[in-house]
């Protein structure tokens, strides 16, 4: 058997890279300012409480998924360090489960990651609110089949790579399907209930104040993990 835990993530802006100042002040602009401060206050308690269910575990030996992690070895650290320079507490999670002896395994096909990339790019840096709406066309009929394209492949590297006896860390988006791609000896774990986290999401996006079902989830997401996810 194979143990595989799984993380859904809720991204920081430091997540974003380059893109970070244009989708926070987009963000800000949608959503208002309260309810994006304590979206951001919500997504670092979430990474507090992730950091601390792991830091009560064995990892030496567990292997690191990350989605969007073209590299390993050498250029796969060099990424993490820049992570962590930018303020992302998901990178710095991972940094610290290198150091206690996990392996970080390149986990996604680059010429897809840099597509994707490619239209929140675009989207991000529009002119025109036009412009916007175009590239926001363009991206949400692609992103389905580029979608199912980056979750089968995440689903072979895993397959590949995670050994018999072997556990790892899987580290994506609440809306990637990698679960039901992956053979049945693969036991995975959710670390946070992806469900949760999707409804967290639709939540977020259809609202303009902080309502009392976002708070209901975002207490959720950063309540302290019980043991038995173990």
């Amino acid at each position: 058997m194979r143990k595989l835990y799984h993380v859904p993530i809720l991204h920081m802006s430091a997540d974003m890279g380059s893109l970070a100042p244009s989708l926070d002040e987009t963000a800000n602009a949608d959503l208002g300012q309260e309810v994006w401060q304590k979206h951001k206050e919500t997504v670092s308690s979430f990474w507090d409480c992730i950091a601390q269910f792991f830091n009560a575990l064995d990892v030496k030996g567990f292997k690191i998924y990350q989605d969007g992690m073209v590299a390993d070895g050498a250029d796969g650290l060099r990424i993490i360090r820049e992570g962590i320079s930018q303020g992302s507490k998901n990178y710095e999670i991972i940094g610290k489960l290198l150091e206690r002896g996990a392996v970080l395994v390149k986990t996604e096909d680059p010429t897809m990651v840099k597509q994707e990339y490619t239209y929140i790019a675009k989207i991000a840096h529009a002119k025109s609110p036009k412009e916007k709406e175009v590239w926001a066309l363009r991206y949400k009929l692609a992103q389905g089949k580029l979608l199912r394209q980056r979750d089968d492949f995440i689903a072979k590297r895993i397959q590949e790579t995670l050994a018999e006896g072997e556990s790892g860390i899987l580290f994506s988006g609440a809306y990637h399907d990698i679960s039901s791609r992956l053979p049945d000896d693969i036991q995975v774990t959710q670390v946070k209930d992806v469900g949760k986290v999707k409804e967290y999401h639709k939540t977020l996006a259809s609202t303009k104040k902080y309502s009392q079902g976002l708070q209901r989830l975002a207490l959720y997401l950063t309540s302290p993990i019980s043991k038995t996810s173990s």
